[in-house]
């Protein structure tokens, strides 16, 4: 079974990106911790400090279903829903080249 690799693109809405990027930060430890997770990171872009990027890799689907159902991550994006402009969520699969 293949892991899931999650990419979760959010745009701050003007003049609130330090608060996006606490509500951000605020869930890192608590979903790096969870069973299943093997990878949570935090980004911000380069080019725009508004741009915040979550990269994620879970051992399978259900571990990635147990951190949606989480309080830490439903807190979490009951705040990025009132801070964000935009999130865009992708899973991703590895191509071979």
């Amino acid at each position: 079974m293949e892991n899931i690799v999650i990419t979760a693109i959010l745009k701050a809405k003007p003049g609130h990106e330090a608060e996006l990027y606490e509500a951000m930060k605020r869930v890192v430890p608590f979903s790096q911790s969870e069973q299943g997770c093997i990878t949570y990171k935090l980004h911000q872009s380069a080019d725009d400090p508004a741009v915040y990027v979550f990269y994620e890799i879970w051992q399978d689907e259900q571990s990635l279903q147990k951190h949606l159902a989480s309080d830490h991550y439903r807190a979490y994006r009951e705040q990025a829903d009132q801070l964000a402009a935009s999130r865009e969520v992708y899973r991703l699969r590895m191509v071979t080249v």
